[in-house]
């Protein structure tokens, strides 16, 4: 895993490069008084304060550690229960002895100098986290609420100390900045269809950011919570049809019609070039819901099963109701409000609806552009769509 991003991590058995003994006088440090050059976990270049320091700096260090050394063992026992703690084998301990960093002690058990260690143990187990849904805008300009769980472990407990105060929080924004940094150069269609190979290019990305911090990001999966607002162009031109399955939730059934393709207009019966068909008078609404009843049938209560009520908007401001109820029997349909409590109140101008019941415009299309109105549940209005299918079908 860590070789995709360019580093290769320490394994777990053999974990820190220093490996010292359990109790670690004398380990990687060389005891109390090692004042010359030792391995240092950040480098030459984060080391170079202290090497500016001098004999003088270590001669103090020695000797204060020493003192305390001794204060504790005129104490022990006693002090046998503050100084000694037990790493287990997942963890490691950082000690900064004097202020300055010692090397990551255990598994096993640790000597701590009272006074002068302070001390803080990392977990080398992996972590999971959420990166919270943000809004981020494709290349197409649809509107995504798009969310992340990663997975990351630390391989350097060190520079995880040293580098970064909160590991977790400081990693979740550079995960969100590189998901709206990589989304934003990708198509809805892209985002839907290749969310598996976005999410390895994500960890690369998330990787080249983090490795200097001592943790290396192991998956990244991307969540779509839903789409806020379509690609400009998917509310011209002729719509895909909707999928048949209608229990899905309306996220997912958006992501649907913006992934089908539009279908191929239905051929015009061909007459002669010099022949001009008239213009068809379009029926209005009203004459379309009138039309309504006689196809009513209780094979279309089954698939649709809900009451409607239809507030129509006349090109004059005026308004008129019609109710749909094909909750029970085989349906009825006529003018004014149904009779108890419609499931679902629907708005619409008159226009729109001669489109809707013509076949000429989806109900999720014209909900998703704001034509239709819903009050209820919007899988119930979008049901409707039977019924429209059912009116073109009879005319």
């Amino acid at each position: 895993m860590f070789s995709r991003s360019g580093y290769q991590a320490l394994p777990l058995g053999d974990f820190d490069r220093f490996q010292q003994s359990s109790i670690g006088l004398y380990g990687a440090q060389k005891g109390f008084f090692s004042f010359g050059a030792k391995a240092d976990p950040l480098g030459p270049a984060m080391n170079a304060a202290d090497s500016s320091q001098g004999w003088l700096s270590w001669i103090c260090h020695g000797i204060i550690t020493s003192l305390v050394f001794l204060l504790m063992l005129l104490t022990f026992p006693i002090s046998g229960w503050f100084a000694l703690k037990i790493v287990p084998t997942y963890e490691r301990m950082i000690i900064f002895r004097l202020g300055r960093l010692r090397a990551p002690q255990g598994p096993g058990v640790v000597l701590l100098l009272p006074f002068i260690d302070h001390w803080q143990r990392v977990d080398l187990r992996t972590r999971a986290f959420n990166v919270p849904p943000c809004k981020l805008i494709s290349r197409d300009g649809a509107v995504l609420s798009m969310g992340a769980d990663v997975q990351f472990r630390v391989w350097d407990p060190a520079l995880s100390v040293l580098v970064v105060k909160d590991l977790v929080a400081a990693t979740r924004m550079t995960a969100q900045s590189a998901m709206a940094k990589a989304l934003g150069k990708k198509s809805l269609r892209e985002i839907q269809g290749e969310k598996l190979r976005i999410g390895e290019q994500l960890l690369l990305d998330i990787n080249d950011m983090t490795k200097s911090w001592g943790l290396e990001v192991d998956r990244v999966e991307l969540t779509m919570e839903a789409v806020l607002q379509p690609p400009r162009d998917a509310l011209l031109g002729p719509l895909g049809a909707v999928a048949p399955v209608l229990e899905g939730s309306p996220p997912q059934l958006a992501a649907h019609l913006l992934n089908s393709t539009p279908s191929a207009p239905e051929a015009d019966s061909v007459g002669t070039v010099s022949e001009v068909e008239p213009p068809r008078r379009r029926p209005s609404a009203v004459e379309l819901l009138s039309a309504v009843e006689p196809i009513l049938s209780e094979a279309l209560v089954s698939q649709v099963g809900a009451s409607y009520q239809v507030d129509i908007i006349l090109p004059g401001g005026a308004r008129s109701t019609f109710f749909i109820d094909l909750s029970s029997g085989s349906g009825r349909a006529g003018c004014g409000v149904p009779q108890g409590s419609p499931d679902v109140v629907l708005e619409v101008a008159e226009e729109d609806l001669q489109e809707l019941m013509l076949g000429e415009l989806r109900p999720l299309a014209a909900y998703m552009s704001g034509r239709l109105r819903v009050q209820g549940d919007l899988q119930l209005a979008l049901r409707l769509e039977e019924l429209f299918k059912a009116v073109k079908l009879h005319r």
